[in-house]
Protein backbone atom coordinates (compact mmCIF):
# COMPACT_ATOMS: atom_id res chain seq x y z
CA UNK A 1 0.00 0.00 0.00
CA UNK A 2 1.23 3.06 -1.23
CA UNK A 3 1.76 6.24 1.27
CA UNK A 4 -1.01 7.92 0.24
CA UNK A 5 -3.49 4.60 0.50
CA UNK A 6 -2.39 4.16 3.60
CA UNK A 7 -3.30 8.30 4.66
CA UNK A 8 -6.69 7.97 3.16
CA UNK A 9 -7.34 4.87 5.31
CA UNK A 10 -6.23 6.28 8.90
CA UNK A 11 -8.41 9.26 7.71
CA UNK A 12 -11.51 7.28 6.94
CA UNK A 13 -14.11 7.98 8.98
CA UNK A 14 -17.07 6.35 7.47
CA UNK A 15 -17.79 3.67 4.30
CA UNK A 16 -20.86 1.91 3.42
CA UNK A 17 -21.67 -1.03 4.95
CA UNK A 18 -20.10 -4.30 3.12
CA UNK A 19 -23.94 -5.99 3.66
CA UNK A 20 -25.86 -3.00 1.48
CA UNK A 21 -25.96 -3.59 -1.79
CA UNK A 22 -24.73 -1.43 -4.23
CA UNK A 23 -27.82 -0.18 -6.14
CA UNK A 24 -29.75 2.91 -6.20
CA UNK A 25 -32.56 2.53 -3.41
CA UNK A 26 -36.25 3.13 -4.75
CA UNK A 27 -37.44 4.83 -1.15
CA UNK A 28 -38.76 8.58 -1.65
CA UNK A 29 -36.02 11.11 -0.44
CA UNK A 30 -36.34 11.96 3.34
CA UNK A 31 -37.53 8.20 4.02
CA UNK A 32 -36.40 6.66 7.10
CA UNK A 33 -36.70 2.96 5.43
CA UNK A 34 -32.68 3.71 4.06
CA UNK A 35 -31.86 4.56 7.59
CA UNK A 36 -32.87 1.74 9.18
CA UNK A 37 -31.50 -0.88 5.96
CA UNK A 38 -27.93 0.71 6.80
CA UNK A 39 -28.00 -0.19 10.43
CA UNK A 40 -29.50 -3.41 10.34
CA UNK A 41 -26.46 -4.49 7.54
CA UNK A 42 -23.76 -2.84 10.36
CA UNK A 43 -25.48 -4.56 12.96
CA UNK A 44 -25.75 -8.18 11.10
CA UNK A 45 -21.81 -7.40 10.32
CA UNK A 46 -20.57 -6.33 12.84
CA UNK A 47 -22.19 -9.57 14.99
CA UNK A 48 -20.54 -11.86 12.46
CA UNK A 49 -23.75 -13.57 11.53
CA UNK A 50 -24.25 -11.90 7.74
CA UNK A 51 -24.08 -15.83 6.90
CA UNK A 52 -26.30 -17.33 9.75
CA UNK A 53 -29.74 -15.60 9.85
CA UNK A 54 -32.74 -15.45 7.58
CA UNK A 55 -34.96 -12.63 7.43
CA UNK A 56 -38.18 -12.26 6.33
CA UNK A 57 -40.43 -9.11 4.46
CA UNK A 58 -43.70 -8.86 4.07
CA UNK A 59 -45.56 -6.60 1.83
CA UNK A 60 -45.51 -2.96 1.60
CA UNK A 61 -42.24 -0.66 1.22
CA UNK A 62 -40.73 -2.65 3.22
CA UNK A 63 -41.05 -5.58 1.45
CA UNK A 64 -38.03 -4.47 -0.67
CA UNK A 65 -35.33 -4.77 2.11
CA UNK A 66 -34.30 -7.97 0.35
CA UNK A 67 -32.61 -5.96 -2.46
CA UNK A 68 -30.31 -4.25 -0.32
CA UNK A 69 -29.26 -6.13 2.73
CA UNK A 70 -27.47 -9.08 0.91
CA UNK A 71 -28.54 -11.81 3.67
CA UNK A 72 -31.05 -14.78 3.18
CA UNK A 73 -34.99 -13.22 2.96
CA UNK A 74 -37.83 -15.25 2.53
CA UNK A 75 -41.13 -12.96 1.36
CA UNK A 76 -44.14 -13.51 3.17
CA UNK A 77 -47.90 -12.70 2.64
CA UNK A 78 -49.46 -9.48 4.22
CA UNK A 79 -48.80 -9.65 7.48
CA UNK A 80 -47.51 -12.85 7.88
CA UNK A 81 -44.04 -12.30 8.75
CA UNK A 82 -43.91 -13.16 12.39
CA UNK A 83 -45.78 -16.61 11.35
CA UNK A 84 -43.20 -17.40 8.42
CA UNK A 85 -40.28 -16.39 11.04
CA UNK A 86 -41.39 -18.84 13.77
CA UNK A 87 -41.32 -21.33 11.01
CA UNK A 88 -38.29 -20.55 9.89
CA UNK A 89 -36.55 -20.16 13.48
CA UNK A 90 -37.91 -23.59 14.67
CA UNK A 91 -36.52 -25.60 11.77
CA UNK A 92 -33.23 -23.27 12.06
CA UNK A 93 -32.54 -22.58 15.89
CA UNK A 94 -29.10 -21.85 15.37
CA UNK A 95 -29.96 -18.98 12.96
CA UNK A 96 -30.46 -15.24 13.62
CA UNK A 97 -34.06 -14.63 12.41
CA UNK A 98 -35.62 -11.26 11.91
CA UNK A 99 -38.67 -9.29 10.39
CA UNK A 100 -38.99 -6.10 8.87
CA UNK A 101 -42.22 -4.45 8.52
CA UNK A 102 -44.71 -1.31 8.44
CA UNK A 103 -47.17 -0.57 10.62
CA UNK A 104 -50.00 -1.32 8.35
CA UNK A 105 -48.61 -4.88 7.86
CA UNK A 106 -47.55 -5.30 11.23
CA UNK A 107 -50.47 -3.67 13.41
CA UNK A 108 -53.43 -4.55 10.89
CA UNK A 109 -53.64 -7.13 8.67
CA UNK A 110 -50.92 -8.61 10.83
CA UNK A 111 -52.00 -8.11 14.00
CA UNK A 112 -52.81 -12.00 14.70
CA UNK A 113 -49.46 -13.22 13.66
CA UNK A 114 -47.67 -10.71 15.62
CA UNK A 115 -49.37 -10.79 18.78
CA UNK A 116 -49.01 -14.33 18.60
CA UNK A 117 -45.62 -14.92 17.84
CA UNK A 118 -44.79 -12.79 20.60
CA UNK A 119 -46.96 -14.38 23.18
CA UNK A 120 -45.73 -17.63 22.54
CA UNK A 121 -42.00 -16.22 22.95
CA UNK A 122 -40.50 -17.10 19.52
CA UNK A 123 -36.84 -16.39 19.41
CA UNK A 124 -37.34 -13.70 16.69
CA UNK A 125 -36.55 -10.13 16.16
CA UNK A 126 -39.32 -7.78 14.72
CA UNK A 127 -38.39 -4.30 13.03
CA UNK A 128 -41.89 -2.03 13.17
CA UNK A 129 -41.31 1.03 10.71
CA UNK A 130 -44.39 3.00 12.04
CA UNK A 131 -45.16 6.23 9.98
CA UNK A 132 -48.59 6.24 10.73
CA UNK A 133 -49.83 6.28 7.20
CA UNK A 134 -50.41 3.15 4.34
CA UNK A 135 -46.58 4.83 2.43
CA UNK A 136 -46.94 2.46 -0.62
CA UNK A 137 -50.77 2.36 -1.37
CA UNK A 138 -51.52 5.65 -1.17
CA UNK A 139 -51.38 7.33 2.25
CA UNK A 140 -54.39 5.98 3.78
CA UNK A 141 -54.86 5.68 7.76
CA UNK A 142 -52.93 2.98 9.34
CA UNK A 143 -54.18 1.71 12.65
CA UNK A 144 -51.07 3.58 13.96
CA UNK A 145 -52.43 6.95 12.61
CA UNK A 146 -52.83 9.83 15.12
CA UNK A 147 -55.98 11.43 16.28
CA UNK A 148 -56.85 14.31 13.72
CA UNK A 149 -54.15 13.28 11.31
CA UNK A 150 -55.30 13.77 7.70
CA UNK A 151 -54.94 11.13 5.17
CA UNK A 152 -56.25 9.72 2.45
CA UNK A 153 -59.32 8.28 3.73
CA UNK A 154 -59.52 10.83 6.57
CA UNK A 155 -59.22 13.58 4.42
CA UNK A 156 -60.10 15.65 7.82
CA UNK A 157 -58.19 14.08 10.32
CA UNK A 158 -59.10 10.73 11.71
CA UNK A 159 -62.07 10.79 14.62
CA UNK A 160 -62.03 8.43 17.48
CA UNK A 161 -65.41 7.81 17.10
CA UNK A 162 -65.75 6.64 13.88
CA UNK A 163 -61.96 5.43 13.40
CA UNK A 164 -61.37 4.51 17.07
CA UNK A 165 -57.90 5.37 18.73
CA UNK A 166 -54.20 5.00 17.31
CA UNK A 167 -53.29 1.51 17.76
CA UNK A 168 -49.73 1.64 20.07
CA UNK A 169 -48.98 -1.75 19.20
CA UNK A 170 -45.83 -2.26 21.18
CA UNK A 171 -47.13 -0.78 24.50
CA UNK A 172 -49.61 -4.50 23.98
CA UNK A 173 -46.52 -6.14 22.80
CA UNK A 174 -44.62 -5.40 25.59
CA UNK A 175 -47.31 -6.79 28.31
CA UNK A 176 -46.94 -10.29 26.92
CA UNK A 177 -44.93 -12.89 28.65
CA UNK A 178 -43.09 -14.14 26.09
CA UNK A 179 -41.46 -10.82 25.15
CA UNK A 180 -37.97 -9.87 26.39
CA UNK A 181 -37.41 -6.69 25.13
CA UNK A 182 -39.47 -3.96 23.22
CA UNK A 183 -38.06 -0.74 22.59
CA UNK A 184 -39.58 2.47 20.32
CA UNK A 185 -36.61 4.55 18.52
CA UNK A 186 -36.24 6.79 15.43
CA UNK A 187 -33.35 8.01 13.35
CA UNK A 188 -34.19 11.36 13.02
CA UNK A 189 -31.17 12.88 14.27
CA UNK A 190 -27.15 11.18 14.45
CA UNK A 191 -27.94 10.84 18.39
CA UNK A 192 -31.33 8.79 17.90
CA UNK A 193 -29.50 6.70 15.00
CA UNK A 194 -26.85 5.95 17.56
CA UNK A 195 -29.24 4.63 19.89
CA UNK A 196 -31.43 2.96 17.24
CA UNK A 197 -28.30 1.13 16.16
CA UNK A 198 -27.68 -0.33 19.76
CA UNK A 199 -31.38 -1.06 20.53
CA UNK A 200 -30.98 -3.49 17.17
CA UNK A 201 -28.27 -5.28 18.12
CA UNK A 202 -29.95 -5.37 21.67
CA UNK A 203 -32.64 -7.44 20.21
CA UNK A 204 -31.04 -9.23 17.91
CA UNK A 205 -28.64 -10.80 21.03
CA UNK A 206 -31.88 -11.31 23.05
CA UNK A 207 -33.69 -13.54 20.53
CA UNK A 208 -30.36 -14.61 19.15
CA UNK A 209 -29.60 -16.26 22.84
CA UNK A 210 -33.12 -17.53 23.19
CA UNK A 211 -34.41 -15.02 25.58
CA UNK A 212 -37.69 -14.33 23.49
CA UNK A 213 -39.26 -12.43 21.06
CA UNK A 214 -37.80 -8.77 20.67
CA UNK A 215 -39.41 -5.83 19.17
CA UNK A 216 -37.83 -2.43 17.93
CA UNK A 217 -40.02 0.18 17.23
CA UNK A 218 -39.00 2.75 14.60
CA UNK A 219 -41.11 6.11 14.94
CA UNK A 220 -40.85 7.59 11.34
CA UNK A 221 -41.54 9.80 8.20
CA UNK A 222 -43.75 9.33 5.34
CA UNK A 223 -42.68 12.93 3.78
CA UNK A 224 -44.36 11.42 0.43
CA UNK A 225 -47.94 10.20 2.37
CA UNK A 226 -47.76 13.41 4.70
CA UNK A 227 -47.35 15.84 2.07
CA UNK A 228 -44.60 17.56 3.23
CA UNK A 229 -40.71 18.16 2.92
CA UNK A 230 -37.96 15.75 4.63
CA UNK A 231 -37.36 18.52 6.88
CA UNK A 232 -40.80 20.11 7.79
CA UNK A 233 -42.04 15.87 8.17
CA UNK A 234 -39.15 15.79 10.41
CA UNK A 235 -40.58 18.85 12.73
CA UNK A 236 -43.97 17.29 12.41
CA UNK A 237 -42.31 13.79 13.52
CA UNK A 238 -40.94 15.42 16.86
CA UNK A 239 -43.91 17.70 17.71
CA UNK A 240 -46.98 15.07 17.07
CA UNK A 241 -45.45 11.29 16.45
CA UNK A 242 -43.34 11.64 19.62
CA UNK A 243 -45.69 12.59 22.44
CA UNK A 244 -48.30 9.87 21.04
CA UNK A 245 -45.52 7.14 20.81
CA UNK A 246 -42.03 8.44 23.54
CA UNK A 247 -39.03 6.99 22.66
CA UNK A 248 -37.37 4.71 24.80
CA UNK A 249 -37.61 0.95 26.16
CA UNK A 250 -41.02 -0.26 26.97
CA UNK A 251 -39.51 -3.69 28.69
CA UNK A 252 -36.17 -5.06 28.88
CA UNK A 253 -35.93 -8.34 30.33
CA UNK A 254 -32.83 -9.05 28.65
CA UNK A 255 -28.88 -8.34 30.06
CA UNK A 256 -25.74 -9.45 28.38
Amino acid sequence: MNPEDIKRSENKVYSRPELLNDMPMHYCPGCSHGVVHKLVAEVLKEMGVEHNCIAVAPVGCAVFAYNYIGVDWIEAAHGRAPAVATGAKRLNPDRLVFTYQGDGDLAAIGTAETIHAANRGENITIIFINNAIYGMTGGQMAPTTLEGQKTATTPYGRRVDLNGYPLKISNLLAQLDGTCYVTRQAVHTPAAVRKAKAAIRHAFEASYSGHGTSVVEIVSTCNSGWKMTPAKANEWMVENMFPAYPLGDLKNNFEK
